[in-house]
């Protein structure tokens, strides 16, 4: 199954491999270089193929439980000053995906949407220390009577040219379903309560939807 976000470039790489096959075929008589170049164009079709794919989840509802947003690995666990909506000090908890992850973006919680805004800007790496805050990215914030507000933060990154979010104001939300996409490759940003407590360890692959990161602190 393939994310509707990716469907008019799967369709346009599709023709794209399909002409470059039948001129391969007709015009490059050597035979292992016409093996090699046909190779190539069917790993890069494969790799667009792998890209947009969308699995499905299963997202066990908690409403004292954080899942993550997204597939990919945690390089942050951290105290901050969160600048843009709460003000205040949050617990940071990023996740880096890579260019082979599923870039589905999922909520982490249900509720209802309160904040939602898209910033434009850089393409620093998305490991960068400035990217949460120079690189083009939204900010949606979700709140719900049990566990309060969770603010998530799609960021761009070298290779990701295009965010896309699907959070609306006044939205209802359904803990792990479908929020936004984000191409090929970056890392969202959790902003968590600072009694959470958190579930998972840096360096930690985690699973969009069903990876518990943070549950209410009992």
């Amino acid at each position: 199954m393939f994310h509707k976000e990716g469907h008019k470039i799967i369709l346009i790489t599709l023709v794209i491999v399909i002409g470059c096959f039948l001129l391969v075929d007709n015009f490059i008589t050597i035979a292992w270089l016409r093996t090699i170049v046909m190779t190539v164009l069917l790993i890069f079709l494969i790799l667009i193929l792998q890209f947009f794919r969308n699995p499905k989840r299963n997202t066990s509802i908690n409403d004292k439980q954080v899942v993550s947003p997204v597939d990919g690995k945690v390089v942050v666990i951290e105290e901050v000053f969160e600048k843009e909506y709460f003000k205040e000090k949050r617990l940071q908890v990023s996740v880096f995906m890579s260019p082979i992850n599923v870039h589905v973006t999922r909520y982490p919680i249900a509720g209802h949407v309160i904040f939602s805004k898209y910033h434009p800007g850089k393409y620093l790496v998305a490991w960068h220390p400035k990217a949460s805050e120079e690189n083009e990215r939204t900010t949606v914030v979700v709140e719900n009577e049990t566990y309060g507000k969770v603010l998530y933060r799609q960021i761009a990154g070298a290779l990701a040219k295009r965010i896309v979010n699907y959070a609306k104001l006044n939205d209802k939300t359904t803990q792990g379903g479908e929020s936004g996409f984000i191409k090929f490759g970056s890392r969202v940003d959790l902003f968590l309560p600072l009694d959470t407590n958190i579930k998972v360890e840096l360096n930690q692959k985690v699973r969009g939807g069903e990876s518990i990161i943070a549950e209410v602190n009992d």
